[in-house]
């Protein structure tokens, strides 16, 4: 236990967490956890509790924990070269083999991947193809990226103004310039009651047609967007949603950016969002489920059209200026190969499909009459139950009493299942790996129960 307790006390000491409250943190107010194993859907902490984890890290151990086979992929890398750059044409065994096997599984129409190390990292990259594109084509002018309000696309300069979230904005001067928002497609949240599903669509794209106009049609170069809202709620599209977005695109000649991060490489039940939604993107964003997290690593995959202005401005203006130093890492490649190997072997993408939509149903019967349940929603293997202060009138609950955290925190304590506790609303988010069985399905619906139960009562008194 001696070393237990000096890991907390150099925890609070030395180590600056990412999305954490740091004073709380350093004071020792806040539980945090110290993590030591994990087998399929569950991890074990530094004193051997056992938790099951229900938000697969964050989103992303896709195949879930203990895989020998990818470990045993990273170390045999490690031992026969750990690393060589990718610059100037350099290439490994790995980077090569893993960029093959992702096109293979891409939607129709996609040609190269770019491979850096996170999210943030790879839309940085979508931001700047997307610049040097309308540089070479001569359209100097065409440079402002659309995202939407509630969208997450990293936490960087580019991509935290990317990020429509509040919290990433606040205090770090963001959003920079060339960044603007539109609408959230959040049927719950939708601005009058009384709109139907077909007539918020119609709503959205309204906006976005609206935002291009006041912009100027000639200054937009891009769209960026998840398939399905992921940190902002876990919000599935509207009907038509997709169907109504892409027409106005391609009319004012915008890319269209695909942020696939949570949902490439089996989240939806399909390999990809693009092909669960028929959606034709110009870039895919992935990371996460590239390497199920066990190894960093990140892919800009360009289509056919983008990758041919690629060649020419190189032809023209010398070689592509961009990259990072371990771009193509052949240790986080090597766990990409091992990990869609087996994605297709243990048949995770079909499991998404069945299970995820059986936790869904589950949840739904289980919650969907309380009167402090708003919404219980979900696509594949992602689910969220959205908590009201009043179902009926959708009035919400004051943020200050933490009605979501609440009921996270009682999920842990009372039945050691890590669901997240989603930012701006009461949100709690349900994300497992994908090869999670219809027993574990239940065990998380029955934890959520008697946790939303414990925090706002059976029948929703507090």
């Amino acid at each position: 236990m001696l070393t237990n307790d000096r890991l907390a006390q150099w925890d609070r000491d030395a180590f600056l967490h990412p999305s954490t409250h740091l004073a709380q943190h350093a004071r020792g107010e806040s539980p945090g956890r110290i993590l030591r194993s994990g087998t399929g859907v569950h991890v074990e902490d530094r004193d051997g509790t056992r938790f099951l984890d229900a938000f697969a890290g964050l989103y992303c151990v896709n195949v879930g924990y203990g895989r020998r086979e990818i470990a045993e992929a990273i170390a045999a890398q490690a031992h026969e070269l750990a690393y060589y750059h990718a610059y100037m044409g350099h290439g490994t065994e790995a980077a090569i083999t893993l960029a093959h096997m992702v096109l293979e599984r891409a939607p129709e129409g996609m040609s190269k991947v770019y491979f850096g190390l996170g999210g943030s990292d790879a839309n940085e990259t979508n931001v700047k193809i997307v610049w040097y594109v309308n540089n070479v084509l001569g359209r100097p002018e065409k440079k402002t990226i659309i995202s939407r309000w509630r969208g997450y696309h990293g936490s960087g300069l580019m991509t935290g103004s990317l990020t429509g979230l509040e919290l990433f904005h606040r205090a770090f001067d963001l959003p920079l310039a060339r960044v603007v928002h539109t609408e959230a497609p959040y049927y719950f949240r939708r601005p009058r009651p009384e709109m139907t599903e077909a007539e918020f669509t119609a709503h959205c794209a309204a906006e976005l047609e609206a935002l291009i106009e006041r912009e100027g049609p000639d200054t937009i170069a891009a769209f960026v967007a998840e398939p399905v809202l992921g940190t902002g709620g876990i919000v599935p599209p509207p009907a038509g949603y997709w169907e109504a977005i892409q027409p106005i695109l391609r009319r004012h000649d915008i890319l269209l950016v695909l942020d696939e991060v949570v949902t490439g490489f089996g989240r939806l039940g399909t390999m990809f969002g693009a092909t669960h939604y028929g959606i034709r993107p110009d870039i895919i964003t992935v990371a996460k489920g590239l390497t199920s997290a066990y190894a960093p690593l990140s892919g800009s995959i360009v289509s056919e059209r983008v990758w041919k202005v690629l060649e020419e401005g190189t032809d023209r203006l010398g070689p592509f200026g961009h990259g990072w130093t371990y771009s193509a890492h052949p240790i986080g490649a090597a766990a990409g190969v091992a990990n869609l190997r087996l994605i297709d072997s243990l048949g995770l993408v079909g499991n998404a499909a069945d299970v995820g939509p059986y936790l869904l149903g589950r949840m739904r019967e289980a919650l969907a009459d309380h009167p402090h349940v708003g919404e219980v929603r979900g696509a594949g293997m992602l689910c969220a139950v959205e908590l009201v202060e009043d179902r009926d009138s959708r009035v919400f609950f004051d943020p200050a009493r933490r009605i979501g955290p609440q009921v996270a925190a009682t999920l842990l304590e009372r039945s050691r299942v890590i669901a997240r506790a989603m930012p701006q609303g009461d949100i709690i988010g349900f994300a497992p790996p994908l090869c999670l069985t219809r027993e574990e399905a239940d065990r998380i619906v029955a934890a959520t129960v008697d946790a939303v139960h414990a925090v706002l009562g059976p029948g929703g008194g507090t």
